[in-house]
This record gives C-alpha cells, sequence and structure tokens, in this order.
C-alpha cells in the first residue's frame, strides 16, 4: 500500500470504528436504562445521561481483557488488514442499523465478532478462526441470559422475602432509591464489556499496521475515545428499544427493575473480568424475563421473546454474511 494513502485510510477505519462504538451506545442504551425509564423512577432524558456517564468511567474499574480477546481471540491477529477491518465493521454497523430501525434488541456484540469471523471466511477460509475464542463467546449467547435469569428470579425471591412484612408504599419507595444504585451498576457493566469490543478492533488495526511494534496492547487514547464514543451514542438513546425492554417484555416495578439490573450488573461483571465478551442485550433480556417469570410465568409475553431468541442466532450469521460481502467487494476495488 502506497505510504501516502496508509495514514488517511487508517485514520479513516478509526472514525468508523468509533461510529460503530457510537451506534453501540445508541442501540444498547436501552438495556442500562430501560428498567429506571419504565417503572418511572427517572425520566428518559436524565436517565440516558446517569447511563452514559457511567459508561464513560467505566475503564476506571475493569482491565481490557475483553479488549484482548476481541483483537487477538475471535480471528488469527496475523491475517488482519485495512480492508478485512472495514467489511467486519461494516456488517455489523449496517445489521445494528436494520435492528434499531425494527426495534429490535440484537446483540451489537455479536454482530461484530460475526463481522470479524465472516471477513475472515472471506479472506482465508476458516483457518483464520481462533476456535477456543469464538467458542466461549458462541457459549456466551445462551451462558449470560440464562445467568442474568437465575440471579433475578434468586434476587426476587430474597427481596420479597426480606420485605414480607413492608408495606407495598414502604417496598416502593426504598427500591426507587436502590435503582439509583442498580442502574449505576448496570452502566457501568455495559460500558465495561462493551466499549472493550472496538478498543480491541482499533488495537489490532493498529497493530496489524505496526504501530504498536511487536506487543499487542491497547493504548490510552484508544480506552479514552472509545469510551467517549458510547457514552455519547448512549446519550442520545434508543427509544424504539427501550420500549420494548422496558414494558413489553414484562411490567416492572421498582424492586423488580432492581433485581433485573442487578442481576444483569453481577453477569456481566463476571464476563469482563473473565475476558468473555457477552451482549448486554441477551443479559439484561434475561433478567427482565427472570423477575417477571418470579411473579407468574405468564406474566412474561413469551412471544416476544421468542422473537427476540430468533434475532439473536440470526445476528450472527446476519453480520457475517454482510462483512464477507463487503470484503469481496473491497478486494475487487483495492
Amino acid at each position: 500500500m502506497d505510504a501516502s494513502l496508509a495514514l488517511p485510510l487508517l485514520v479513516g477505519l478509526v472514525a468508523v470504528a468509533l461510529f460503530f462504538d457510537f451506534l453501540n451506545g445508541l442501540h444498547d442504551a436501552a438495556n442500562s436504562i430501560a428498567t429506571i425509564v419504565s417503572t418511572r423512577v427517572l425520566r428518559p432524558q436524565y436517565a440516558v445521561a446517569w447511563a452514559a456517564f457511567f459508561n464513560f468511567i467505566a475503564f476506571l474499574f475493569f482491565g481490557l481483557h475483553v479488549a484482548e480477546t476481541l483483537g487477538t481471540g475471535i480471528i488469527d491477529p496475523a491475517i488482519v488488514s485495512p480492508q478485512l477491518i472495514f467489511a467486519a465493521l461494516m456488517g455489523a454497523i449496517i445489521w445494528n442499523i436494520l435492528t434499531w430501525i425494527f426495534g429490535i434488541p440484537s446483540s451489537s456484540s455479536h454482530a461484530l465478532v460475526g463481522g470479524l469471523v465472516g471477513a475472515g471466511l472471506a479472506k482465508v477460509g476458516f483457518s483464520s478462526i481462533v476456535w477456543g475464542g469464538l467458542l466461549k463467546t458462541v457459549s456466551a449467547i445462551f451462558l449470560s441470559p440464562a445467568i442474568g435469569f437465575l440471579l433475578a428470579l434468586v434476587l426476587v425471591l430474597a427481596v420479597s422475602w426480606l420485605f414480607v412484612r413492608q408495606t407495598p408504599f414502604a417496598v416502593d419507595r426504598t427500591f426507587r432509591i436502590m435503582q439509583f444504585v442498580s442502574a449505576s451498576l448496570y452502566s457501568l457493566g455495559h460500558g465495561g464489556n462493551d466499549a472493550q469490543k472496538t478498543m480491541g478492533i482499533i488495537a489490532v488495526l493498529l497493530f496489524s499496521q505496526g504501530y504498536l511494534g511487536s506487543t499487542f496492547y491497547v493504548p490510552f487514547w484508544v480506552v479514552l475515545s472509545c469510551q467517549s464514543a458510547m457514552a455519547l451514542g448512549t446519550l442520545f438513546g434508543g427509544w424504539r428499544i427501550v420500549h420494548t425492554m422496558g414494558s413489553k417484555i414484562t411490567r416492572l416495578n421498582p424492586m423488580q427493575g432492581f433485581c433485573a439490573e442487578t442481576g444483569g450488573a453481577l453477569t456481566l461483571f463476571g464476563a469482563t473480568w473473565l475476558g468473555i465478551p457477552v451482549s448486554t442485550t441477551h443479559t439484561i433480556t434475561g433478567a427482565i424475563v427472570g423477575v417477571g417469570a418470579a411473579r407468574r410465568v405468564s406474566a412474561v409475553r413469551w412471544g416476544l421473546a421468542g422473537n427476540i431468541v430468533i434475532a439473536w442466532i440470526v445476528t450472527m450469521p446476519a453480520a457475517a454474511a454482510i462483512s464477507a460481502a463487503f470484503y469481496g467487494l473491497a478486494s475487487l476495488l483495492r
């Protein structure tokens, strides 16, 4: 590649990656604020500002294990090129936009993983895939909502037992305050796990072009840029998906909202510390279903939940197909 074109192309790709991060925050804003909005603890405009702040400061609390997984643990970093990163990002961005338009809470994380896999397959085939990292990520599709479901269910049962002698008014007042804590924790988990995915993409791009030397790491300016882009996206909000997550799956009161957010946050904290790129969408959906099922099974609109599950399953192959097509196009234009 002509050296005079290399730097402008690199800057452009970093900008595209940050745009994806912005869309990730926009698309996944509902994950952080749906319950606190649906329970009317905070108005939407205040809720997104609250979530955006905790999205931004998340890097202070977590390591960069998820960024390392995305950068080196999904596809072989030796095959990474600007064309491959461009194709991966376009696959994830286009799928995110489509699901945002239709209000479908799909996973930005798995769209990005699918984009990487699709571009890698289009370039060199199955030898491009780091199977250990990919299988760990795919298994999280099923484990993260299940763990979120179980934790939220147990929390609802425990809290109901602890507050059994309290009046409904007293319980409601207590958990309207407690939801500020649980929403903050969930936003921290969201920022800690999701922003790192884009960090990994930018870092592996810089590494492939020789800007990081012989050792892969995530520069601090990349950390700040990604946290800022995600926080800005969250600030703009994703209102269609907020409505789906906050009220269509099941109706929530403040106590249930607290349990859903706390169960989801604990799941995200564990995954982030283990370096597993999980879906915040999957996690909070599982937790919301868990609190609904604790009340009664019929409280959950299982048809809608089933449609969301279908969207989860379709996301990775759909993003992979789009990215493979873009890689083919980029190769022709090279």
